[in-house]
């Protein structure tokens, strides 16, 4: 259940405008709570119990929210860059003003599955190094990929900083000049997936995330959409 909040918040943070369009609104006698049409935009209310109404339209509250993305290349994992457009920056107008974050991050060529959340708690036990949440990737290499990459990857192989990555799993979908596989990391260094090809001597060409713990890509999502997670699918989430 939530606190009481100030009413102007809960509007913003609901997607019904800025604070100062919400003032005017209230000013206007749009906004009704309980039945009686309110003055004061900096009111307390509690969302889960009071009935707030605006322009005929009743608050549907939501604390957290939790959308499932499926990243284009191009675009960075962060809430602002100052060179190139960001994963916040091409969700819908519905979700902007939920001041939500990627959870991780996806280098700037990479596409598919990312998180992104409001929910600070969640965030941090998906990201905590302790926990190992598992994340697999389709990649796409320039180069024969054997058994004993595989096998090198399943043993942690040495990065060009020395740091020994953790026990991966490598899956080859086709091996030949160019090598379709899958691979699962439980951490998550800077260009890992990438690096740790270079470690045996080969070159990621195209890189995709398709799973992150239990929650999988939805491969309805175009590139660049994104939906919110159903109930099943923060379960399964939250058991990552």
């Amino acid at each position: 259940m939530a606190d009481t909040q100030r009413l102007d918040k809960v509007l913003a943070n609901s997607g019904f405008g800025t604070r100062k369009e919400i003032k005017q609104m209230v000013k206007a006698g749009q906004v009704v709570v309980d039945g009686k049409v309110v003055k004061d935009s900096g009111m307390h209310i509690n969302p889960d119990k009071n009935e707030v109404i605006v322009n005929g339209k009743k608050l549907e509250y939501k604390q957290f929210i939790y959308l499932m993305m499926n990243k284009p290349a191009g675009v960075v994992s962060a809430t602002w860059d100052n060179k190139f457009k960001t994963v916040v920056d091409i969700v819908p107008d519905e979700y902007r003003y939920f001041n939500i974050f990627p959870v991780g991050r996806l280098d700037r060529d990479t596409e598919g599955l990312l998180l992104l959340t409001n929910d600070g708690q969640l965030a941090h036990d998906l990201l905590s190094p302790r926990k190992h949440v598992p994340k697999t990737y389709y990649a796409e290499i320039e180069g024969k990929v054997t058994e004993e990459d595989g096998m090198a990857f399943a043993q942690g192989v040495i990065l060009d900083d020395g740091y020994k990555t953790l026990p991966a799993q490598l899956v080859i979908l086709k091996s030949d000049k160019q090598s379709q596989i899958e691979l699962t990391i439980v951490e998550g260094k800077f260009h890992q997936v990438k690096r740790m090809f270079e470690a045996v001597g080969k070159k990621v060409k195209y890189l995709k995330r398709i799973k992150m713990g239990f929650l999988e890509l939805d491969q309805v999502l175009e590139l660049g959409q994104c939906r919110e997670l159903t109930d099943e699918e923060l379960m399964q989430l939250r058991k990552s």
